[in-house]
């Protein structure tokens, strides 16, 4: 991650606080180390205490406070947003896939819940401190707001309507001064992906299929959320950038 932070002004985000939804893990983990390392105060959630207790522990992510919220909990949201005295930056980045479960009703409610009703509930449990901050949400869909994977139909729906929130709000608190913008990352090495990635069959036939011939990193979201985030994308709202090697526009 150095190369990428090193691009940045290194107090670029001091005095600015920075909430991470799924923030324990993953790509959630590493944008949150991105803004801390850059000088942000940032809180990171999680669902799971044994998740947020080893990162806590961590080394590598010191100056990072962990909290449990669970994002399917509206008054659980609602209290945390009122328990925040200042706000600059929402990084909107719970979210979760059930492959072939989805097509049960409860699973493709709670996978909407998680990774669509979410990101409109911490929006608007923080929409009077970003008011005063004239802050920053930045929202989290996917590669699968634009292709298909026929086994997460509720995650594909989910993110897509992502694009649709994230297009909707940019226009609804504009004249609060808050921007609004979303990435769609791609096949990034996770723990949600790591039955592909560690299976050499379909890790190189995914890998192939990019523009760039890998996969991804947590790592290669980080720039894209500092960016947006900063005074450099001052006039960027209502948008959303594909961070995946060129994956979705791939041909064959």
């Amino acid at each position: 991650m150095q190369d990428v932070i090193d691009t940045f002004h290194p107090d670029l985000y001091a005095g600015k606080d920075i909430l991470v939804t799924g923030g324990s893990s993953g790509i959630g983990l590493a944008i949150a180390q991105g803004f801390a390392r850059l000088g942000g105060s940032v809180i990171a959630l999680g669902s799971s205490q044994a998740k947020l207790d080893a990162a806590a522990a961590d080394p590598a992510n010191r100056g990072i406070r962990f909290e449990k919220v669970d994002v399917r909990d509206p008054a659980a949201i609602a209290a945390f947003g009122k328990s925040l005295k200042k706000l600059d930056v929402l990084i909107n980045c719970a979210g979760i896939a059930r492959p072939e479960a989805e097509f049960e009703d409860d699973t493709f409610i709670e996978v909407m819940d998680v990774n669509l009703n979410s990101q409109m509930r911490f929006a608007m449990a923080v929409l009077p401190l970003l008011k005063a901050s004239r802050g920053v949400i930045l929202n989290t869909a996917s590669m699968l707001s634009y292709v298909t994977d026929p086994l997460v139909p509720a995650y594909g729906a989910s993110k897509t309507g992502v694009l649709g929130l994230t297009r909707h709000l940019a226009h609804a608190f504009g004249p609060d001064g808050i921007r609004v913008n979303a990435i769609s990352p791609g096949y990034h090495k996770t723990d949600m992906t790591r039955g592909l990635w560690t299976d050499p069959v379909p890790a190189e036939k995914i890998a192939q299929h990019s523009a760039l011939k890998r996969w991804g990193t947590v790592d290669d979201l980080v720039g894209t959320a500092l960016f947006f985030a900063s005074p450099a994308a001052a006039f960027i709202t209502g948008t959303d950038l594909p961070v995946d090697g060129g994956f979705v526009i791939g041909g064959f």
